[in-house]
């Protein structure tokens, strides 16, 4: 694949560009804001580099020079999408004083506006989620974990100093449950949002998902949530009698 090392032990050539002047880092920038555009309205695999050039008046050749390839110049667009999101913890206070699981259910009532604030950005995310070859995910992947762009880490660590999730799973694989059950479930709910039609009976969106959002966070509590927190009024009670 084009831009991508042979070698599987050297990182690909656009994670090993230098340093660049700040002339150049203007003109990166230029062309990663014009990309952006490019790949959201064209998808991945269908973006033409030279058609990116086109636009800017600039040759096909200086993209390359800047990221090494068409590869390369989409990890940097979707680095730049995904680090516009806001973190978990970004909240209201009252909504991060009432804890773990309304944070998420803070975000998760608040899902369309992927679809109708931050299209662009959410387009390139689900590009790089799913509209990529292996070899590209996995550096995506790599950024990621390394990143940590949403800040599920520091949100996972929340939950733990205030005894709402278990302390006897590890810390990681909270975060990547967190990570691959929020993302899937805000597709399964922006999928009702763009096509209603999916759904058969009209009238009722709104409550459906408030359903469908109330079941998925009690499902995600008692897989990882503690269990006193878990436990309904009357059992805390019993346990505290004991």
């Amino acid at each position: 694949m084009s831009g991508i090392a042979s070698n599987r032990v050297a990182p690909p050539l656009y994670q090993r560009q230098s340093k660049f002047r700040p002339r150049s880092e203007a003109k990166r920038a230029r062309i990663v804001e014009a990309a952006t555009l490019h790949f959201a309205e064209h998808g991945y695999h269908a973006a033409r580099v030279g058609d990116i050039a086109a636009g800017l008046g600039i040759a096909k050749g200086s993209i390359f020079q800047h990221f090494g390839s068409k590869d390369g110049l989409f990890f940097e667009v979707y680095k730049r999408a995904v680090r516009s999101f806001a973190k978990y913890l970004d909240v209201p206070p009252e909504v991060r004083e009432a804890g773990f699981f309304e944070v998420l259910r803070y975000w998760l009532a608040r899902t369309e506006h992927l679809v109708h604030e931050d299209w662009i950005p959410y387009r390139i995310s689900l590009l790089g989620n799913y509209g990529t070859d292996l070899v590209l995910k996995r550096e995506i992947n790599r950024f990621l974990i390394s990143e940590d762009p949403y800040g599920t880490v520091a949100f996972v660590r929340f939950g733990l100093e205030r005894r709402e999730l278990r302390d006897d799973l590890d810390v990681e694989m909270m975060v990547s449950i967190i990570d691959w059950m929020i993302e899937r479930f805000q597709d399964a709910l922006l999928t009702a949002e763009l096509d209603p039609g999916l759904f058969r009976r009209q009238g009722e969106l709104a409550e459906k998902k408030e359903a469908r959002i109330q079941q998925f966070l009690a499902m995600l509590q008692r897989a990882i949530g503690e269990p006193q927190s878990v436990a309904t009024p009357r059992q805390r009670a019993r346990r505290t009698n004991r």
